[in-house]
């Protein structure tokens, strides 16, 4: 395990999305050169940030939008990985083989190297996020890699509502948790349902935090997207970063892209484990029932 830093900058990319997916990919390869020059050293961008949340609809011609890993755009990131000295998490389309397809984050160190990629495990099939249709669910578990900056755990958007998926992997070492994000309101809703929905979403993942003794980092989309007509979907941004207590100590505006510049001292992480020793007190003798789908 690498020794770490104590405290690291980092960078969350909340951006609107074009219909041009080439133009998608330039806009962030600026925005992460741009990062790295604020002085971010972990640098994460939101879900599917390449393209228009395209999983409004069923759609077959989308798939062409799919790439392998590496690829094209993991190359790029890497070429700036490697001339900031920073490191990046990249949310793609990964297409694994024709008809297998991932949702997934590529790790990036800050020499440029590929560490590894973690694939979606919780997959959403819900009005206008007809995610089942694309991705496969992630077959590689949940894992922690060791970067230049701190050891990090990579979970995306749906996976924050899963208690498990972040135990797990803070249990593999992670001392930050990044979760690239795409989640937003149904116009038709907001009024009614929006306030609790977007609270509902902050608290789960701020209790992930505390539970884990660690740091935790949102990253969403902002911008009212209709790419299959209909109502679309309004993307809350709201990006943040949270303490191992739980406080959100930095913050992302509603409706404008913005780059969340945020120091963290991973000291307190240890400060966190050891007075609030969660992880000691685990009864990991009595939680075989976890594993069934529900305890008849």
């Amino acid at each position: 395990m690498k020794h770490s830093p104590q405290k690291v900058t980092l960078g969350l990319l909340q951006q609107a999305c074009e219909a041009d997916p080439a133009a998608n990919l330039a806009h962030t390869l600026e925005t992460v050169t741009r990062a790295a020059h604020s002085g971010a050293q972990i640098i994460c961008m939101q879900e599917l940030f390449g393209y228009q949340y395209f999983a409004q609809s069923e759609d077959h011609g989308n798939f062409s939008l799919a790439e392998p890993i590496p690829g094209p755009s993991t190359e790029a990131f890497q070429q700036i990985a490697r001339e900031e000295k920073v490191v990046i998490i990249a949310p793609l389309f990964e297409k694994r083989a024709v008809g297998l397809y991932h949702n997934t984050a590529a790790i990036i160190d800050a020499d440029g190297s590929l560490l590894g990629i973690y694939r979606k495990m919780h997959i959403p099939d819900d009005p206008l996020y007809y995610e089942k249709f694309y991705f496969t669910p992630g077959d590689l578990g949940f894992r922690a890699w060791d970067t230049a900056f701190g050891r990090i755990g990579v979970l995306i958007c749906w996976d924050q509502w899963f208690p498990e998926a972040a135990r797990l992997t803070a249990l593999a070492g992670a001392e930050i948790l990044f979760y690239p994000t795409a989640i937003g309101w149904h116009p038709s809703e907001k009024a009614a349902e929006g306030e609790h929905q977007h609270n509902a979403w902050q608290t789960i993942q701020r209790s992930h935090a505390v539970a884990n003794g660690c740091f935790l980092a949102a990253i969403n989309r902002v911008g009212h997207e209709k790419p299959a007509g209909g109502d679309g979907i309004e993307f809350w941004g709201q990006s943040f970063v949270c303490a191992p207590s739980g406080e959100i100590i930095s913050h992302a505006s509603v409706n404008q892209p913005e780059t969340l510049i945020t120091e963290v001292d991973l000291a307190q992480v240890n400060e966190a484990r050891t007075h609030w020793p969660f992880l000691r007190d685990r009864r990991i003798d009595a939680y075989d029932g976890i594993t069934e789908r529900f305890l008849d």
